[in-house]
């Protein structure tokens, strides 16, 4: 029976309505109460539905997770707040001493902590705007990802529209939490920006079938599940990354107005999303009987983890602790004891890197060691041969710390038969030929020659890193060395795309989009460009502050020792370093033949130390700016944030609802700034 117009829009409306739910209940609860066939059927029929009425489809729709032309590049987005990185520890004597900091710090006798699951997967920011999915995004550097959003509709275990919690659920947080009045109202109407954090991963069997399916037709297979979930959701066309089985969970929730972590993952689970497993723990010893419980269950555990992620349950301590460099005081990866096994070290090969800088690097007997086939290691320097004590021949203990970087942490000098050989460091540069040289009181050997190939090549590829370029690869830049293209990494910029077309693996076409590509990235942030000159000592986040506190290449070039060591966290051996490469001559003429090029440098906002020595203190709940975001400026701007009120705090920050420390204040004289007051000097 034909239905009318209003009537599809009324049933479209009631199909997404019931499939979101059984989504909830299949990808949240993990319980169904309809078969696999009846929930394809509701699908099938919603699908035919809105192709009738094209115009009831919203984004929002089940049959939109999948959808969209190839895009031919991920675009850039900022983090609104920085993604930052995790401090690990390995064992139970460095958990207790950043449990004892974490105590010193906050100023508390006792803490209460949260654990979860350590996933082994991808981090991503989900951006919900009035319960609606608009924006999907990687970590990236932290402070920039790349916009994945159509590939994150595809995932089913990411909700398209926030779920509202229902009454029941209501009442239990309430009870449960003592949740707020204004979260409950952001609850029922979910107006506003939410933004969740959480992990891509795989299934431990999705891992293994699709291996399995792809050694079976001769393809490729993937080396761990952290590379297939990462090269899954990079995917330029969508419907690759749909056809591979990955999931999210959820382990962040941006402030809302909630307490504490336990409140935060029973808040993301209403809202529709599975969560890292977890709990709450009043101790020490809690945290280590669950560390030790998941140690012994982790095999069971249907996906990848390499730990315990532990921080402090109370957020607003949590947020009063701060942020150390990139990584937050109030939490922790306590991770697994790595993986161990034995092999042979079968030779030894010497890089050198974009500094001169040699590495020596085992070539090991294949073993396989925490879900991967290892082949080489690293020495790290002749420093690290001697204390080792390691030769060519030997049995070696192979440890892979933190699942990631395989490296040899002892040899089994039993095992020897006599037949094994010194590792010397090569008098020659094993890539041009040159001498090799130490410098002074330093461990590190380098190569003497500044245009050695290798060094040459690093320092392209590590520019162009910088520079953002894309389709073009350590391969690709070795190739354009050895036909006489690129001798320095502003070549790139002089690449011609006659000169390009009709090599190897390049067409008309392609050549053509290459050089595009270089020619669009023509202009770039300081600290950027600063990365890009592959100065000794420097790298992203050392070229960040640089540029952040000097504003412009001319104002760093022309900096004194002394000027430069006045950056926040820049010691002696940097800014001696920065000031001998500003001077050399051969980098000043590189610097200039990029302007020359047309680089455009931005200047960055200098960072005025406007708080510089001020200590503040923050209580109450601040309505138009976070608590981190709040410490965050303050540190920006020369200023310390304390956890407690005494004669040697500045200003007390006072927002809504104001604890103890507002007394405090008042007793003491301490100044007292309202939201208002406390932004208005952030302007100054």
């Amino acid at each position: 029976m034909a239905v009318t117009k209003d009537q599809a829009k009324k049933r479209i409306q009631k199909l997404k309505e019931v499939i979101a739910y059984h989504r909830y209940l299949y990808h949240v609860l993990d319980t169904q109460e309809i078969s696999d066939a009846a929930l394809d059927s509701l699908k099938h029929e919603l699908k035919q539905l809105e192709s009738e009425y094209p115009e009831f489809i919203t984004p929002d729709s089940p049959t939109q997770r999948v959808g969209g032309v190839a895009l031919e590049k991920f675009q850039k987005v900022k983090h609104k707040e920085r993604m930052l990185s995790i401090e690990d520890v390995f064992s139970q004597p460095e958990f207790e001493q950043w449990v004892d900091r974490v105590k010193k710090y906050s100023g508390k006798k006792s803490v209460d902590f949260y654990y979860m699951t350590k996933i082994d997967g991808l981090a991503v920011s989900l951006i919900f705007e009035n319960g609606f999915l608009i924006r999907a995004a990687t970590r990236g550097d932290g402070r920039v990802g790349e916009d994945i959003t159509l590939n994150a509709k595809t995932i089913e275990s990411i909700p398209l529209t926030l779920r509202t919690p229902n009454e029941r659920e209501i009442k239990q947080l309430k009870k449960e939490f003592a949740t707020s009045p204004t979260l409950l109202t952001q609850l029922e109407t979910l107006s506003g920006r939410i933004e969740v954090r959480g992990e891509i991963y795989i299934p431990k069997k999705d891992f293994d079938k699709l291996n399995a399916s792809l050694k079976k037709k001769g393809e490729k297979t993937f080396a761990n599940p952290r590379n297939l979930a990462a090269g899954s959701i990079r995917q330029l066309d969508p419907t690759i990354t749909a056809s591979r089985p990955l999931k999210f969970r959820a382990w962040h929730l941006a402030d809302m107005g909630q307490k504490t972590q336990a409140e935060a993952m029973a808040l993301l689970q209403m809202l529709g999303f599975k969560s890292a497993e977890g709990s709450q723990a009043g101790s020490i010893n809690d945290v280590r009987l669950a560390f030790e419980r998941m140690g012994r269950q982790r095999e069971k555990i249907p996906y990848w983890i390499d730990g315990l992620v532990v921080r402090v349950d109370n957020l607003k301590v949590f947020y009063d602790l701060g942020v150390v460099g990139k990584t937050p005081r109030g939490i922790v990866a306590w991770k697994f004891a790595p993986e161990e096994a034995t092999t042979v070290v079968e030779d030894v090969q010497w890089f050198v890197g974009r500094t001169g800088k040699l590495t020596p690097v085992a070539l090991v007997k294949p073993t396989f060691i925490a879900g991967t086939t290892v082949t080489h290691a690293t020495l790290h320097n002749a420093d690290e041969i001697r204390r080792l004590g390691v030769k060519i021949g030997d049995t070696v203990i192979l440890t892979k710390a933190g699942d990631i970087i395989p490296k040899i942490t002892e040899v089994l000098k039993k095992m020897r038969t006599g037949n094994e050989k010194t590792i010397r460091v090569p008098q020659s540069c094993p890539m041009c030929g040159a001498p090799v040289i130490q410098k002074k009181n330093a461990v590190d050997y380098i190569c003497s020659n500044k245009n050695c190939f290798s060094m040459e090549r690093e320092k392209i590829l590590y520019a162009a890193r910088a520079f953002e370029i894309d389709g073009i690869g350590s391969r690709t830049i070795e190739r354009f060395i050895q036909l006489g293209l690129l001798t320095s990494p502003v070549d790139l910029f002089r690449l011609q795309i006659d000169q390009i077309s009709g090599l190897e693996g390049f067409g008309e076409v392609s050549g053509k989009k290459l050089v595009a590509e270089i020619q669009s990235k023509k202009k770039i942030r300081l600290s950027k460009f600063l990365t890009a000159l592959s100065i000794e000592h420097v790298g992203e986040t050392t070229a960040d502050t640089l540029a952040r506190h000097f504003g412009s290449i001319k104002s760093i070039s022309n900096a004194s020792i002394q000027d430069l060591q006045e950056a926040q966290d820049i010691g002696e051996v940097v800014a001696r370093s920065v000031h001998r490469y500003f001077k050399d001559e051969d980098h000043q003429k590189l610097i200039e033949e990029y302007l020359q090029e047309g680089i455009e440098i931005a200047k960055q906002a200098i960072t005025k130390r406007t708080l510089q020595g001020l200590t503040f203190v923050l209580t109450g709940t601040l309505e138009k700016i976070t608590r981190g975001q709040a410490k965050e400026q303050i540190r920006n701007l020369g200023g310390n944030v304390s956890s407690s009120v005494s004669k040697k705090t500045n200003f007390v920050v006072v927002g809504s609802d104001p604890g103890s420390k507002y007394d405090k204040a008042k007793e003491l004289g301490v100044k007292v700034l309202s939201e208002k007051e406390f932004l208005s000097k952030l302007s100054q």
